[in-house]
């Protein structure tokens, strides 16, 4: 059984995001406010799910949540920042774009950044100067409610991209891998080389010597 929330009282917020593990394609992630009084016996981890339970449960939470989002960072800022950090930063521009700010952020993982909210009504991008308190918990998708929501979220919206993706690269078979480093996925990238989705910075293939310390 999933935990509500971590801290009660305060409007929380859980995040996670999806795809870090890909050759290809963006990272996604997403932030998940949802009402203390939230039940839903089929949420879970959505690596636990079925793709049929994670889009059904994708109309319930985007529905019911208090606030939502999904953000990204494309495989250039990956091989540009690393895939930890932009794993980060997609989770930061998703709470950017709640329409209530939490006052407690909860994360699946063990690393986090501070988290300055942007100032409200100020036009300019400012961010606050004190950051939201955080707490980073490992297996959160499977411990917390919002995170396994976010979970939900990051997944399927990334499952969208790549099956998008795959309409113009059919050979890498990403609407059935979603750019993981499946064998199917490995023999194309050796047969037809890498396209612009790729993650240069990573391992494409096995025989390849690791670029990136991550």
């Amino acid at each position: 059984m999933l935990k509500p929330f971590h801290t009660a009282g305060l409007i929380e917020a859980g995040c996670d995001e999806a795809g870090r593990g890909c050759l290809a394609g963006p990272v996604f992630a997403a932030a998940v406010v949802l009402p203390p009084d939230f039940e839903n016996e089929l949420l879970n981890d959505s690596k636990q799910l079925t793709e049929r339970h994670r889009y059904q449960l994708r109309e319930v939470i985007e529905r019911e949540a208090v606030a939502w989002a999904v953000a990204e960072c494309s495989p250039q800022e990956i091989d540009r920042m690393n895939i930890l950090r932009c794993s980060i930063l997609a989770m930061q521009r998703a709470l950017d774009q709640l329409q209530v700010q939490p006052e407690h952020i909860i994360v699946d993982g063990n690393r986090w950044n501070d988290y300055h909210p942007l100032l409200r009504g100020s036009g300019a991008g400012e961010r606050a100067a004190t950051p939201i308190p955080a707490h980073t918990i490992v297996k959160g998708d499977a411990t917390f409610m919002s995170i396994a929501a976010a979970s939900v979220l990051a997944k399927t919206y990334r499952d969208d991209r790549m099956k998008q993706l795959a309409l113009e690269y059919p050979q890498y078979g990403w609407d059935r891998n979603m750019g993981y480093p499946a064998k199917d996925h490995r023999e194309a990238i050796r047969q037809y080389g890498p396209t612009p989705h790729h993650r240069m910075t990573f391992r494409l293939l096995p025989d390849e010597q690791l670029t990136l310390d991550f």
